[in-house]
């Protein structure tokens, strides 16, 4: 094995405003974010990663002396992958609102001094894309070879071809859809009330109260997590296996080992994730509708795009189902654009555009193979 891939985290500040969908805006900002690989002299080989729910700037590679912190698509990014950072200059950003460097609920509003907490501005994809667009500017690159995302990710890449189209050459949108559809808002808020109604919560200003409303994000994770997963792993995984030898006949504590698990996962998120950054990032999946301002038109709402596609999707995810992928390649289709497209057989669920499935980081390899010749023409 060669050396690991080093990743150092950047800040960038922004003092100007920046308007927002709701109608308000935010100033004095950061932006955390993480490159790897050279930009080349052209700056023709820039991709940009975008990052899902509880995801970060923190892509791939690990920290100096931590190695065990690699990034949350180190299968993916770096010397050799699929997206090959000897080939190509790959941006991580961490969003506005999110909790792990950007400007978020818990930091200071620079008009009040105060922790911005409830009063943090609601945000949304194009909001983010836009900001993506000014650390882009920023680092001097006018043009991304690609813009890839799985989920959420993937709605921000897809969002990238619409607001800023002559700024997109390729568009590689994994497990993701072009909207929510009604079971996946009902999730969500699901979630979110588990979230507000927990008491530590306080409206939003639980950061004065020295409180987190933990109970909230535990069953926030629960939830979620159920619907990352397929009914064939957690049957494969667990079953009805029992944490202990037998029955224990109650009601409160743990019985099978599944409940033991998603315990886990709620104890393990609510200790390092922020309760607005959750309010405020599953709003931003609910509100991602671009064929909204076109009576409901996809193909309407895809006429600007110029970018070629690489759309992937997976069987056995239900959360952003094939049947989502196939509307927006329809979509392109009609438009005329360059469209490649995988349906992978896969019986991870929509947590599969994060694991090792050699036929899928196979097509996403052979599609990037194809940009860098591009690139080196």
């Amino acid at each position: 094995m060669g050396k690991p891939l080093i990743a150092t985290p950047q800040t960038q500040h922004f003092p100007d405003r920046l308007p927002l969908q709701g109608g308000g805006s935010i100033r004095a900002y950061d932006l955390a974010f993480e490159t790897y690989g050279t930009l080349n002299a052209d700056k023709s080989n820039a991709v940009l990663v975008c990052h899902a729910l509880n995801a970060s700037h923190h892509v791939a590679g690990v920290y100096a002396d931590q190695p065990k912190s690699a990034g949350w698509w180190d299968n993916m990014v770096g010397p050799g992958k699929p997206l090959d950072t000897n080939r190509f200059f790959v941006i991580g950003v961490n969003n506005l609102g999110s909790c792990f460097g950007s400007t978020g609920p818990m930091h200071v509003h620079p008009d009040t001094g105060q922790v911005y907490g409830a009063d943090f501005p609601v945000v949304t994809v194009e909001d983010w894309v836009n900001a993506q667009a000014r650390l882009l500017d920023s680092l001097g690159i006018q043009q991304l070879a690609a813009v890839m995302g799985g989920s959420l990710g993937g709605m921000q890449a897809l969002g990238w071809t619409l607001q800023y189209p002559e700024r997109v050459r390729h568009a590689v949108v994994i497990a993701s859809a072009p909207n929510l559809t009604a079971e996946n808002i009902a999730f969500n808020e699901v979630a979110r009330r588990a979230i507000v109604t927990d008491p530590d919560f306080h409206g939003g200003h639980f950061y004065q109260h020295g409180v987190v409303p933990q109970r909230g994000l535990r069953i926030a994770r629960m939830i979620g997590h159920i619907t990352y997963l397929s009914d064939d792993v957690m049957n494969t995984k667990f079953g009805r296996q029992l944490i202990g030898d037998s029955y224990r006949y109650t009601t409160q504590d743990a019985e099978f080992q599944i409940e033991s698990y998603l315990r886990y996962q709620g104890d393990k998120f609510s200790d390092y994730f922020d309760a607005n950054t959750y309010l405020l990032i599953t709003r931003a999946l609910d509100y991602f509708d671009p064929a909204r301002h076109f009576d409901g038109k996809l193909t309407a709402a895809f006429a600007k795009v110029q970018a070629q596609f690489l759309l992937v999707s997976f069987t056995t995810d239900w959360r952003f189902s094939p049947q989502r992928s196939r509307e927006m390649v329809k979509a392109l289709l009609d438009n005329r654009r360059t469209v490649s497209y995988a349906e992978i057989d896969a019986p991870h669920g929509h947590d599969a555009f994060l694991l090792d499935d050699a036929r899928y980081m196979a097509t996403v390899r052979a599609y990037f193979d194809r940009i860098a010749q591009e690139v080196a023409a």
